[in-house]
C-alpha cells in the first residue's frame, strides 16, 4: 500500500516520467561529426615528421595519419601498446591542440601527450572548399576554443588545425596502428 501512494504521489508530481522523455546522454568523450571526405599520404607525413624531428625519434603512424612519438628502444610490442595509450589519454581528456605553422608551409598539430599530426599543405590547398565548409564541424559539441579573432572564429592555420585533429580523432576512435618508422 505505502509503495502504491509513493508511485501515485510521484507520478502525480511528475517524477514518474519515462525515459523516453528524459534528455538525451551525451557521449563521452564528445567528438566533432566532421570525418574528411580526403585522406593524405602516409608516406608524405612519415617524411615530413621525420623531418621535424630531424630522424632523432621513433614513431608510430596510425590510419588517418597521427603519430605518437616513442621512446627510444621500445620493442615493437611496446611501441604499440604505448601509441594506443598515448591516443586514448588523448581522447579521453579535452584535446589541447597547439598548432604550428613549419618553415615547409605545412601545419603541425601537438597535443598535450606526445602525439601529432601533419596537415600538408598542398592537400588542404586541393581541398579547400570543404575545410571551410566543414571546419566548424570539427569541433565537438558544446566546444568552444577562443582565438585571436574571437570564440569558434578561426583564421587558415586554425582551420587546417582543425582538419588535422580531426584525424586525431578518426584514428582515436578506431585505432589501427599501420607501421613504426625507426629513426638510424
Amino acid at each position: 500500500m505505502r509503495r502504491s501512494f509513493i508511485a501515485g504521489l510521484l507520478a502525480t508530481l511528475g517524477a514518474g516520467r519515462g525515459r523516453a522523455e528524459m534528455p538525451p546522454t551525451k557521449n563521452l568523450p564528445p567528438v566533432p561529426v566532421w570525418q574528411p571526405s580526403f585522406s593524405q599520404p602516409v608516406d608524405r607525413i612519415v617524411d615530413r615528421i621525420s623531418y621535424y624531428n630531424d630522424g632523432k625519434a621513433d614513431f608510430a603512424v596510425l590510419r588517418n595519419g597521427t603519430c605518437v612519438i616513442l621512446a627510444d628502444g621500445l620493442s615493437d610490442a611496446n611501441a604499440n601498446a604505448f601509441s594506443l595509450k598515448v591516443l586514448a589519454d588523448i581522447f579521453a581528456f579535452h584535446p589541447d591542440m597547439n598548432p604550428t605553422g613549419m618553415d615547409d608551409g605545412n601545419i603541425l598539430v601537438r597535443y598535450n601527450h606526445p602525439a601529432a599530426n601533419v596537415v600538408l599543405s598542398d592537400i588542404a590547398k586541393a581541398h579547400w572548399q570543404e575545410i571551410e565548409r566543414r571546419h566548424l564541424d570539427g569541433l565537438t559539441p558544446d566546444e568552444v576554443l577562443i582565438t585571436p579573432l574571437g570564440p569558434n572564429k578561426f583564421d587558415d592555420l586554425g582551420k587546417q588545425a582543425l582538419l588535422g585533429r580531426a584525424y586525431m580523432f578518426m584514428d582515436a576512435q578506431r585505432p589501427e596502428i599501420i607501421k613504426v618508422v625507426r629513426h638510424h
